[in-house]
């Protein structure tokens, strides 16, 4: 059996993504063993996604629509209920609730499609500095320091390349644009469905990011509580997860409570491969403590 090499945190996220199987339509997620106060939506997102592709027969996903209801409890497990909405000879959708303490926490409805030639064109690719010019986010957290959010400071499954400073710096341009190179930090499987899962995870770790990019504002000092709303992608072609991509995201708006981000992946051939859109809530708790980072 050939191994596949990957670090350490790419293989837990691989063994959170393979379910356990409890009954036909029902999965069971587990949590990794580190001290959260809620869920990770990437890894809820994630999970729910391979709980519908494991129902699914015939073709490869093409999108999803999500919402996240409740804060996830991360000393419980997630159970996963699939319903099969519809089989077609082109589309099959699926529906999944996860559940946690008896109550719906994220709701999903993805679909899978079998691909066919038609009309064609897409954006142009934005013009970067390549992937293997830019350093690690861990090896630039590393050498810069400084007051940086616990969470980014983590291992990540995913290998993160910031195109330019890094969100916290305070020399960036507070446009509400950021650009990063992002892959699995390893080589995975022959699994189309697996690599979507690692990218819907990837996808939820920084889009936020471009709607807190103009503001002041810090995870971590009581003056701001902030959370995804809903999430939807749009898979136009298959994703190589274990390749580099480039994460390109704007916000163009945030008001009353809520900001809007959007985010496209590129390969570095130039094809767009997938297409998302997140709304996040963007309460300020402290406007005295949001006002002294001004």
């Amino acid at each position: 059996m050939q191994q596949w090499r990957m670090s350490e945190a790419l293989a837990l996220l691989l063994d959170l993504l393979d379910l356990e199987r409890i009954e036909v339509n029902t999965f069971r997620g587990r949590h990794p063993e580190e001290e959260r106060q809620r869920t990770f939506g990437g890894q809820v997102a994630a999970q729910a996604l391979m709980a519908a592709g494991r129902t699914v027969e015939v073709g490869s996903v093409h999108s999803l629509h999500s919402y996240f209801l409740r804060p996830g409890d991360p000393s419980y497990p997630i159970l996963y209920e699939v319903d099969r909405i519809r089989d077609g000879r082109s589309f099959t959708t699926r529906r999944v609730v996860a559940i946690q303490h008896g109550r719906a926490i994220y709701n999903m409805q993805a679909s899978f499609h079998t691909e066919e030639v038609s009309l064609e064109h897409q954006f142009v690719m934005p013009v970067v500095a390549g992937p293997e010019t830019i350093r690690r986010l861990d090896e630039r957290i590393q050498d810069e320091g400084g007051n940086i959010d616990e969470w980014f400071k983590r291992q990540h499954p995913i290998d993160q390349r910031f195109v330019g400073e890094l969100p916290w710096s305070p020399n960036r341009s507070k446009e509400p644009h950021q650009k990063i190179w992002i892959k699995a930090d390893g080589i995975l499987p022959d699994d189309p469905l697996l690599h979507a899962c690692v990218i819907t995870y990837a996808s939820d770790m920084s889009l936020f990011d471009s709607i807190l990019a103009p503001h002041s504002i810090r995870w971590d000092n009581g003056s701001f509580m902030g959370a995804s709303l809903d999430h939807c992608m749009w898979f136009h072609r298959v994703v190589h997860a274990d390749q580099w991509l480039l994460y390109d995201t704007d916000s163009p708006i945030a008001h009353g409570g809520r900001g809007l981000a959007r985010g496209f992946l590129w390969d570095q051939t130039g094809q767009l491969i997938i297409s998302m859109v997140q709304e996040g809530l963007t309460r300020v708790v402290d406007q005295d403590k949001v006002k002294e980072k001004s």
